[in-house]
């Protein structure tokens, strides 16, 4: 991990890290013993940082899921799967490297898996589209996802999305079919899906790999229909005030798990999941497990009914 990146709200906590560090360096060259002041210190840290994030708003949920130096959707993947393999093109058009798919192995279950892949630099990011699919890049997912029910293997979506790209070129291509078929096929495919938030979910782009029989969420993700920038913009005319439109907009974790939109929320690590990849990896993965021992034993036309079900029940409408 190259240097750590500090958000605005995280400064008091880097500055008293850095403090301690100076201290034990002092302590280290002149032979001075500041061990008392150091644990002092190391105590007061800890304390400052329950504080900070147990007490987090929406909007720094929000800077934490967009953390540059979170995981990504390959980052898992490596991390749970063995054997992965990637599988390319949508059979129509092209391929899409900001959706990954492929076939891997969890413990002993052979797996489809799907993820929306960001990049962590500028080259990688243009190569990514800045995690942003394509509609080549919904109906590979669709193709593989197809090819899971075929061979009667789970699948398993890993959501990570500004949204799905809004250039002119997808839109001759056909973006919000190719996601709306999604929608339909997913509702109706007869194994286990399993969807993860975790970073962004964003509008249509993220729902395109987002309907299935589980729903879980990082601590520190969000997902709604648009992002808190866009929504700003519409209804403040100032995208600047993003913040204020997160806190309305109840697009955390924890928001969505009291509406019953989200079936759990996964706890991350203190800081963020990306400050102990391999912890946050082996929670993810022991959710799936859990999850897929529950799923795997229903049988497909019972698994179906009950996913449609689930989400015929989420919002409210009027006849």
């Amino acid at each position: 991990m190259n240097r750590k990146i500090v958000l605005e709200f995280e400064k008091p906590v880097a500055e008293l890290e850095k403090k301690i560090d100076e201290m034990k360096d002092y302590s280290s060259g002149s032979g001075v013993d500041l061990s008392d002041d150091v644990k002092r210190l190391e105590r007061k840290l800890e304390k400052l940082k329950k504080e900070t994030y147990s007490n987090l708003s929406a909007w720094q949920r929000v800077q934490l899921a967009r953390h540059p130096q979170r995981p990504f959707s390959l980052d898992y993947i490596k991390g749970i799967f063995t054997d992965f393999t990637e599988l390319h093109g949508d059979r129509s058009f092209g391929d899409d490297n900001a959706m990954v798919c492929g076939i891997g192995m969890l413990d002993d279950i052979s797996c489809v898996v799907v993820g929306q892949q960001k990049g962590r630099d500028t080259k990688e990011n243009l190569f990514r589209n800045f995690g942003m699919p394509n509609p080549e890049g919904y109906r590979k997912a669709l193709r593989v996802m197809k090819m899971a029910e075929k061979f009667n293997k789970p699948i398993i979506t890993f959501i990570d999305t500004i949204g799905a790209y809004p250039g002119l070129t997808a839109e001759e291509r056909g973006q919000a079919e190719a996601i709306a078929k999604n929608l339909f096929e997913m509702s109706h495919i007869k194994v286990p899906i399993i969807n993860i938030v975790i970073g962004e979910g964003a509008s249509g782009g993220a729902l395109g790999i987002g309907v299935g029989d589980r729903l879980l969420m990082l601590e520190n993700s969000w997902y709604s229909v648009i992002s808190p920038e866009a929504c700003a913009a519409i209804l403040f005319h100032d995208s600047g005030r993003g913040s204020e439109a997160a806190e309305a907009m109840k697009l955390t974790a924890d928001d969505l798990l009291k509406m019953g939109i989200v079936d759990k929320k996964i706890l991350e690590p203190l800081g963020g999941a990306h400050m102990d990849y391999d912890q946050i990896i082996a929670d993810v993965k022991k959710n799936i497990l859990k999850e897929l021992s529950i799923l795997m034993k229903l049988k497909s036309d019972e698994l179906v009914d009950k996913r449609i079900d689930k989400l015929s029940k989420i919002g409210y409408w009027q006849e």
